[in-house]
């Protein structure tokens, strides 16, 4: 099969030809129709995850249809369209058994522990745990999507953030990650301020159900401003980029009792930034992580999407052949363009 492999962190990827994977017991392989670009592979192509072993294939955001079945799977068969969060959880260790496969102990990750989707084929392991069916309605370009970014922003708003409606929520970057936010918020009867140093990511945000935009770049105390426009500050805050400025100001932006999520990764040197914790004790507020969202709590989502209330095609940016992934994939840290890239051609 085709793959984009690379051969050293922080190398150009090339383009390759590689054997076809072959399911193992309780996996399958699914011959991948949408993978999107996220700069969760940026990093990992840059080294800053210590799972992955080299030479590697990046891509995490993957839908396809299933070709081969491993002897132990009974959920699916050949010909199942289907999508996989970018956590798979094991469905033996205590989180699983509790129905965190998102935190799972010995979780498989496309893209990361093992080889991902920007490639013709992909194996995924624990298929029965995680596999989700796509809608016959949902094309695999917008199903991608749901792996990492649209999921992952829908648990953080909705479970960790438990959003109420008519409350403010500020979404710090408005990347993949921020744009899904922006929506879900909004769909979920939230008042939403988009914040971005991008005025086009702004107005992109503001078209998919920002109220209120605040330019970083031109903004001398986005906190203040975010406190201004919300008389007190934001109830729910999101650091949607992964950025030790992003995280302050989401935390600052803050009113007492507030709840700030940080979903975007914060690696390599910026893996330990300074918080204000006196903030955080003084006003009582709550700092949560989210780490994706597992299987079992997709069919909410999916519903939502089914009933036109979100609607994740919106949010594609391009759309590019497998030959263009080495471009994308490295030029992720640049922050240019707005909307989801989605690799569609292999």
């Amino acid at each position: 099969m085709r793959a984009l492999v690379y051969e050293a962190f922080g190398a150009r990827p090339t383009i390759e030809t590689v054997p076809d994977p072959v399911p193992t017991p309780d996996g399958v392989v699914v011959q991948v129709g949408a993978s999107g670009v996220c700069r969760s592979d940026w990093h990992g192509w840059m080294g800053h995850d210590p799972d992955i072993r080299l030479p590697h294939v990046p891509g995490h955001e993957l839908a396809g249809t299933i070709v081969a079945v491993g002897a132990q799977v009974t959920s699916f068969r050949v010909g199942d369209r289907v999508t996989v969060p970018f956590v798979a959880g094991c469905g033996r260790c205590e989180p699983c058994r509790a129905g965190q496969q998102q935190v799972c102990h010995a979780q498989f990750q496309p893209g990361f522990t093992h080889w991902g989707s920007f490639a013709q084929f992909v194996a995924l392991g624990y298929a029965d745990q995680n596999l989700v069916r796509l809608p016959d309605a949902m094309d695999f370009a917008t199903a991608a999507s749901l792996g990492c970014r649209f999921a992952t922003s829908f648990r953080a708003v909705s479970q960790q953030g438990r959003l109420r409606g008519g409350e403010w929520v500020a979404v710090h970057g408005c990347g993949g990650v921020g744009l899904s936010a922006v929506m879900i918020a909004q769909a979920l009867g939230g008042r939403v301020i988009a914040v971005d140093i991008d005025d086009e990511r702004l107005a992109l945000a503001a078209r998919l159900g920002a109220e209120v935009t605040v330019n970083g770049r031109t903004t001398p105390d986005v906190p203040a401003a975010i406190m201004e426009v919300t008389d007190g500050g934001a109830h729910l805050s999101l650091d949607a980029l992964g950025h030790p400025q992003t995280l302050r100001n989401s935390v600052l932006g803050l009113r007492t009792r507030g709840r700030h999520v940080q979903v975007g990764l914060l690696l390599a040197d910026h893996a330990q930034p300074p918080v204000p914790m006196d903030r955080v004790i003084a006003r009582e507020l709550e700092l949560l992580g989210s780490h994706g969202m597992a299987a079992h709590a997709y069919p909410e989502l999916l519903g939502m999407i089914g009933r036109g209330v979100l609607n994740p095609a919106a949010l594609i940016g391009q759309r590019i052949g497998l030959d263009g992934a080495a471009d994308a994939l490295t030029g992720m840290d640049a922050f240019t363009g707005t909307g989801v890239t989605v690799i569609d051609s292999f």
